[in-house]
């Protein structure tokens, strides 16, 4: 027996923290906070069973589980758990929830341009126009349309904050984007020149309506390689009752030709819808098979309304859990398709499950004001597009670069070692609090964690945690395409 082993595990051991579960048979552990992933082997199932009763010595584990295993094996045990901090001396203190900020220059990987702020639809649940806007979008001080000097400037400010990235991401956004299509060609061609000199590569992409879609449009699109992702509710019934025209119209007949001819010739990038779910539309596997089977799109992502709870159409307790069943069902059709190595449109499970597979432990709910930054139509730099020409939420200018010490402030405030609701959550490498936009509409202040989701991010996490071991046990080569 190694010596070091034995003198490690001479005291009183208890459990540490992590999440167990289990997928086709095997026996897992999800790290908190490291967000490692870890395979019960008999032995190691054994010791924590054992200690689940309560703290024990090594020495009356190795008693304990003698008729089973060998000494040296249990001994082997308890190092690898202790290793990983599933197991600890039981006097230890509690780890303190790291307070590690990002260090100074961190990169910027993508910009999201609003080069409008204008919509020439009335969506009932808008964050920028609707009941819960935090910027005057119709009378407020900025302009309607970002200029092309504007759009210029934002370029030359990604390539700056970009770093030694080679890739940088530009996303236009609005209002609705298409409104301002001139600007869009004029960035797109100064943006690849300009990251061709400096020796870097740019990525495109924007969200739309799709109302604006015409022939020309999906030409540049297409030839341009420019992702699109469309914002569409679903069927006729569900797009026409919340997505409509400003005199009420409903928009599905309009918008349903254009993505039909945008995914007949669009076929450099693949193109993604983005489905709202409110109260009224939380039929999310009807919505899924409408989109995908009978229009076409490649993959589609669900998002619950962002609004005050006091809304009509937001989503209630029993919504919630009306929407968490859905999601573990859509999830089991796309893990049978990993399963066979197929692909299956439904994002938010890929995306968690290539979050679980990179081992994300995260600081902050998202990338915003770090490596990810919206820029609004006069060139204010926000911490997100959805903070665009929020003054509360400005970290400073294209024109001036980033308020280091604004942004700085940010990241203190924001930070999960501030949320000590999140401190004693097993989710909180994936969660880490939640979107900060969603936080300062339901709580008014963008660095509070948002409680009312804190079960449902609980139980889809573990869902998609079984989902990976099972791909993990069945299907370990699917796993390596989050690799990339």
């Amino acid at each position: 027996m190694n010596p070091s082993v034995a003198t490690r595990t001479g005291g009183a051991l208890a459990l540490r923290e992590f999440h167990p579960f289990e997928a086709h048979g095997a026996r897992f552990l999800y790290m908190v906070p490291s967000a490692g992933i870890f395979r019960l082997d008999d032995a190691s199932a054994a010791v924590l069973d054992a200690l689940a009763a309560g703290p024990r010595t090594a020495e009356a584990l190795v008693d304990r589980l003698a008729t089973v295993h060998s000494e040296d094996r249990v001994r082997e045990a308890i190092e690898e758990l202790r290793q990983i901090r599933a197991v600890g001396d039981v006097d230890a203190p509690r780890e303190e929830v790291a307070n590690d900020l990002p260090p100074a220059g961190f990169p910027l990987s993508t910009m999201v341009l609003n080069v409008t702020n204008k919509c020439n639809l009335a969506c009932t649940y808008c964050y920028e126009y609707g009941e819960d806007k935090i910027v005057d979008t119709q009378y407020g001080k900025q302009p309607k349309f970002m200029s092309t000097e504007t759009a210029e400037e934002s370029v030359e400010f990604l390539l700056k904050e970009a770093g030694a990235n080679p890739v940088a991401h530009l996303t236009f956004f609005g209002g609705e984007t298409l409104l301002n299509f001139p600007v869009l060609q004029q960035t797109v061609a100064y943006a690849r020149r300009r990251a061709a000199e400096v020796g870097k590569r740019m990525e495109f992409s924007l969200t739309t309506n799709a109302t604006l879609l015409e022939p020309d449009v999906i030409e540049w699109l297409a030839e341009n390689h420019i992702g699109v992702t469309i914002s569409i509710d679903g069927p006729k019934e569900v797009q026409n009752g919340l997505r409509v025209f400003h005199n009420g119209k409903g928009t599905y007949e309009v918008v349903l030709p254009r993505i039909r001819e945008l995914l007949r010739v669009h076929r450099t990038r693949p193109i993604g819808a983005r489905v709202t779910l409110t109260q009224r539309n939380l039929d999310v596997l009807g919505i899924f098979r409408h989109l995908t089977e009978e229009i076409g799109f490649w993959e589609v992502g669900f998002a619950p309304v962002t609004t005050s709870s006091q809304r009509e159409y937001a989503i209630d307790s029993a919504g919630h859990d009306r929407m968490l069943h859905q999601f573990e069902e859509l999830g089991r059709g796309w893990l049978d398709a990993a399963l066979r190595d197929e692909h299956h449109g439904f994002s938010n499970a890929k995306d968690t499950l290539e979050e679980i597979h990179k081992g994300v432990s995260k600081a902050y709910g998202c990338g915003a004001g770090l490596g990810l930054m919206g820029v609004a139509t006069d060139g204010n730099v926000s911490l997100c597009h959805r903070f665009a020409g929020s003054d509360e939420h400005t970290i400073g200018s294209v024109a001036d670069g980033v308020d280091r010490e604004r942004q700085q402030a940010f990241l203190v405030d924001h930070h999960i070692r501030n949320k000590p609701a999140c401190h004693t959550c097993w989710a909180r490498p994936i969660c880490s609090g939640g979107c900060y936009h969603e936080a300062h509409v339901r709580y008014g202040e963008s660095s509070a964690p948002n409680l009312h989701y804190c079960t449902w991010v609980r139980s889809w996490t573990h869902t998609c945690l079984e989902f990976y071991g099972t791909l993990a046990e069945r299907n370990p080569s699917f796993l390596a395409r989050f690799d990339a």
